[in-house]
């Protein structure tokens, strides 16, 4: 069976919805600038999947730079981010938390369970805001004022 002309014409507009529902979006947090961040991609491939794939970037530019895949996880799936210190930063995504580091940029591991000296505090998170991808940083929260340090009392004799 041969296409006509006006089908093989017509063909590629008709294949235009399924190309463009493919979709690579990219948001960065940047640590000290954009030499040293983390970026989380997210691709999406046909209109009726239900999941995305996610890696994550990181970056200490020009020391070093790593990818790391990420389970796939729901289209409007959130990774919080958490800075532990020491340049670890851990994230959470759908319930599973994983470790990630940005002095070498190789270090990426899952977690069972929350680390001993907790997660730190939220630096922001990566989240699909008007189907863009957008890193939205936490609000900085001030220390509690100290209380001011009572005079010594003056010695008696």
């Amino acid at each position: 069976m041969k296409f006509s002309s006006i089908t093989r014409r017509w063909l590629p507009l008709f294949l235009l919805p399924l190309l463009a529902a493919c979709s690579d979006q990219r948001a960065s947090f940047e640590i000290k600038g954009s030499a040293h961040a983390l970026t989380l991609i997210r691709v999406t491939g046909m209109p009726w999947d239900k999941t995305a794939k996610y890696t994550i970037v990181a970056a200490r530019m020009p020391d070093c730079m790593r990818r790391h895949p990420m389970p796939d996880a729901g289209l409007e799936a959130r990774v919080e981010v958490y800075s532990p210190g020491n340049d670890a930063w851990i994230l959470k995504q759908d319930g599973r938390m994983y470790v990630v580091e940005t002095r070498s940029c190789e270090g990426f591991a899952a977690l069972d369970k929350a680390p001993e000296g907790g997660v730190g505090p939220l630096a922001g998170s990566f989240e699909m805001r008007n189907d863009t991808l957008v890193f939205t940083a936490a609000p900085k929260v001030e220390p509690p004022p100290q209380p001011a340090a009572a005079e010594p009392a003056p010695a008696t004799n």
